[in-house]
């Protein structure tokens, strides 16, 4: 009998040792939990050097203002388009992911990031993406506020694309939306995305009480995905501005465990409100890379685009019916080092119609240029 009560004395004993040990475990963790573990801190800083090939490097109107002078020859596609060593930009990304909601606060300083938010006035001049979330479920997600595009392959941030100068699909499509989108997931594999949003790149507000609408239809694996968007609508004053229609597809797909291919091809209709013919432009690229080290890779961007009816000015040159098309192809090596990536690009930009100059500034319808590009990711 005595051993029995001690023996229970001993079980209760074990028990209430290990309900404290446990509740100290929990406690534990939950003080290690701070309310700010949920928050995240991260960014990149670039800049790069350009030089052109058989075309000059120095302004021909230079007049001390280097924010204003746009006379450097150049390929007509966004951001790496100055001679010599320039500035891109540094880009500052502020989080928060809570179990349901959470925000992002996207900011950008310098040359790249001016041009991404063109369109904005004032202090919103450094936001690049500010928005909120709701996951509203495990299928159904909610976000709010100024993000960016979600049509074609290449992105605002360098760090973002293989090749450090842009495509001419990517700089005349959109850069970024202000509005509401709700994306659901159908499936694991498929996924889909409905949006409202204000004109296109008027990120801080909406001046012509006009809206444009969004979608996306998804599918995704572990060796790729593909994205087929669209978005249509008046991006202006009604009076001065047409309807706009933008069909897009992106996708990418390791081919095998160092081959790499991404394909990007898009077409834009602008409309006319009275008698006449749409105008626009349209086009298609290819993204072959292949990994040789750990450290290395090399790639090339082949892109063809087309203008028609005058649907873009001032990019490359047209022919009589305001009709004129480039080949731009970019071979692109990236060698990381750390944090930090090299990538020295090799760019031949040849239109049907004359649109750079040459070392005598005369009329040319090529244009051979070299980029180095440095980036650093935190």
């Amino acid at each position: 009998m005595k051993t029995k009560t001690v023996t229970n004395f001993l079980r209760k004993v074990g028990l209430v040792a290990l309900a404290l040990v446990s509740f100290t475990t929990i406690a534990q963790e939950e003080e290690e939990k701070k309310w700010f573990d949920n928050f995240s801190v991260n960014g990149s800083v670039d800049g790069y050097f350009r030089y052109n090939i058989g075309a000059p490097n120095e302004s021909d109107d230079f007049d001390g203002d280097a924010s204003t002078d746009d006379s450097f020859i150049a390929p007509g596609t966004s951001f790496a388009n100055q001679s010599g060593f320039a500035l891109g930009m540094a880009n500052l990304i502020l989080g928060y992911e809570g179990e349901k909601v959470g925000f992002v606060a996207d900011l950008v300083f310098g040359q790249r990031g001016e041009d991404a938010v063109f369109n904005s006035d004032g202090s919103a001049q450094i936001v690049n993406q500010l928005y909120a979330y709701w996951n509203v479920s495990d299928k159904v997600k909610l976000t709010v506020g100024n993000f960016n595009t979600f049509l074609g392959y290449e992105v605002i941030s360098p760090t973002g694309n293989f090749n450090y100068s842009t495509s001419y699909m990517f700089s005349y499509g959109p850069f970024s939306h202000t509005g509401l989108k709700a994306d659901f997931a159908l499936s694991e594999k498929w996924s889909a995305m409905l949006a409202v949003m204000n004109p296109t790149d008027y990120t801080e507000n909406n001046p012509f009480d006009t809206y444009i609408v969004g979608a996306q239809l998804g599918y995704s694996t572990d060796s790729g995905s593909a994205f087929l968007n669209f978005r249509y609508g008046n991006e202006g004053d009604t009076d001065e501005v047409d309807p706009t229609f933008q069909v897009d597809l992106t996708t990418g797909w390791d081919v095998s465990e160092d081959f790499y291919l991404g394909i990007n091809t898009t077409y834009l209709s602008i409309e006319p409100q009275g008698d006449g013919d749409a105008s626009g432009f349209y086009g298609v690229a290819l993204y072959p890379q292949y990994k040789t080290s750990e450290k290395f890779t090399i790639g090339l961007r082949g892109e063809y685009f087309s203008v028609y009816n005058g649907g873009l000015t001032g990019v490359i040159g047209l022919d009589s019916e305001n009709d004129g098309d480039v080949i731009a192809a970019t071979l692109t090596g990236s060698y990381a080092i750390g944090d930090l990536t090299l990538k020295p690009e090799l760019r031949l930009d040849s239109a049907s119609e004359d649109s750079f100059l040459d070392n005598d500034r005369e009329a040319t319808k090529s244009l051979s240029s070299f980029v180095l590009g440095a980036i650093y990711k935190f």
